[in-house]
């Protein structure tokens, strides 16, 4: 096993700085990865067009013509500047909310973000043949293995050298988020989440209409919060703090 490090530093790039192996990567407030050495932006359940396919089941729930999922997306390619726009599965919610104008916004999607998209084919994805973009399955980019569902990597691949590297698995599906609370006040906030026994991160739905699954304290967390990324629960000063209790 590759030992995993954390190395949280502020200020180093655009957001808060871990490393895994010799991989470097930086939570963005966004609820976007960033990989500075590939100049790669990831992003993970989108879910565009939700709004419509609920609608369709004759639920009223407002739409906005998905711009407050895509707006933040644009912003933020335009301030990164990715030489990849990487999206790991669930980029539509489903057939019924595929409408016209939403068709002709993924085809243009690569044009509007300034650079190639890269679609890893989520379970939601699997049912919307023409998307404008074409679909690809899980795929190794360095020491990470990116998919949309949890995975390892000797699962899905046929290439031998994955099953003989120690990957970390990068998904999105989960859509991790932690509960904080004070008395009588509950919380829930987005999170990157990190398996230290699978070697697994999952990052936070990037879409405006998507709920999330509570992480237990088995996964060290980064918080998604008023603009910055904030670390908490880390199950290993955790385990050491009952040690010491003893």
């Amino acid at each position: 096993m590759i030992p995993s490090t954390s190395a949280d530093l502020q200020g180093t790039g655009y957001g808060l700085t871990w490393t895994w192996g010799q991989e470097r990567l930086e939570f963005l407030p966004e609820k976007a990865l960033w990989r500075p050495k590939g100049r790669e932006l990831l992003i993970a359940d989108l879910h565009l067009g939700k709004a419509e396919v609920f609608q369709a089941h004759g639920i009223p729930l407002p739409s906005d013509g998905d711009r407050g999922t895509l707006n933040p997306l644009l912003e933020l390619c335009a301030r990164v500047q990715p030489e990849t726009l990487i999206i790991l599965g669930d980029l539509v919610h489903g057939p019924l909310g595929l409408t016209e104008t939403l068709r002709e916004t993924l085809e243009a999607l690569p044009e509007l973000a300034g650079c190639p998209v890269t679609l890893v084919g989520g379970n939601h994805d699997r049912h919307c043949r023409t998307l404008g973009l074409p679909q690809q399955p899980s795929y190794r980019l360095g020491q990470l293995w990116l998919s949309h569902e949890p995975e390892h990597a000797a699962d899905s691949s046929f290439d031998l050298s994955c099953q003989q590297a120690h990957l970390l698995n990068v998904c999105g599906h989960i859509h991790p988020v932690a509960s904080l609370s004070s008395g009588s006040d509950r919380l829930r906030l987005p999170c990157f989440a990190y398996d230290a026994m699978e070697e697994r991160l999952l990052i936070p739905a990037f879409g405006e209409l998507t709920g999330g699954h509570e992480c237990s304290q088995l996964y060290r967390k980064w918080l998604v919060a008023e603009g910055t990324i904030v670390p908490w629960q880390n199950p290993e000063s955790r385990v050491r703090k009952k040690r010491l209790v003893r």
